[in-house]
């Protein structure tokens, strides 16, 4: 199934660059984030390589709307989908926007699979095989990524497009001292953490399931041995996120 959504991911990322070079419509959705044709057509082709797949499995996705929770609370497993993660990356062009497949089983990822199209930088977490890193020459390798020692001075990823004043509280709460800060796009945040570019990364701002499903995947099965905790679930009544600490 691994190969089926890493091939689902590059297609979506081709109908993605397909809008990246032109002129950029931006519509506003009810939320206040921007939606483009870029979204649109790649939800549309995962959405139909996905039931193409296996029709049994539901789909949420970013943009085809959050059914009742009513129904969706006795779903065991189903797809969390954002098919274009980090559209105002998209419509800056700084190609740090990600296409997001996570496969959720009893509300936790047991398959993401993260592409960054414009960079031909593709991350997958798989429960049971690890976590991996796919470059632009298609060399595959596995990745690796420890709790990071607070007692050392750290890197921490910092959201490109979303500051937070939470931030600094928290860094001075938890005697945090501050190396670097990275900071980056998408869902790229937590495979950054994940192949060990990055030791940290503190989500003090608002994120939906779809944002992080994916990428907490990977960070997950980065483990050198067994699980990394991330605290994150999925398929709440609320699909809204708490904050979250990923690295710790």
């Amino acid at each position: 199934m691994v190969d089926s959504i890493i091939e689902i991911a590059h297609k979506a990322g081709e109908e993605i660059l397909k809008y990246y070079n032109d002129k950029i419509q931006v519509e506003t959705k009810k939320d206040d984030s921007p939606l483009t044709k870029a979204d649109l057509a790649a939800h549309h082709l995962i959405l139909k390589r996905l039931t193409e797949l296996d029709p049994a499995i539901p789909v949420i996705s970013e943009e085809s709307g959050i059914p009742e929770y009513e129904k969706r609370k006795y779903w065991d497993r189903f797809w969390m989908v954002d098919p274009l993660d980090g559209t105002k990356e998209f419509i800056n062009r700084n190609d740090e926007f990600t296409v997001n497949i996570a496969l959720i089983d009893q509300q936790e990822p047991i398959l993401g699979v993260v592409y960054a199209p414009a960079k031909k930088l593709l991350y997958y977490g798989l429960k049971g095989k690890g976590a991996f890193r796919i470059d632009e020459t298609g060399n595959k390798s596995k990745i690796y990524s420890r709790p990071a020692d607070k007692s050392k001075p750290l890197s921490i990823i910092v959201s490109r497009s979303h500051g937070s004043p939470a931030l600094g509280k928290y860094l001075e709460k938890e005697s945090i001292n501050v190396k670097e800060r990275i900071k980056s796009g998408s869902s790229l945040k937590l495979c950054l953490v994940a192949d060990g570019s990055a030791d940290v990364y503190p989500r003090m701002a608002p994120t939906m399931e779809w944002d992080v499903a994916a990428g907490d995947a990977v960070y997950r099965y980065s483990a050198e041995n067994g699980i990394h905790f991330s605290g994150l679930r999925y398929n709440k009544e609320n699909l809204l996120n708490p904050n979250f600490v990923i690295g710790l």
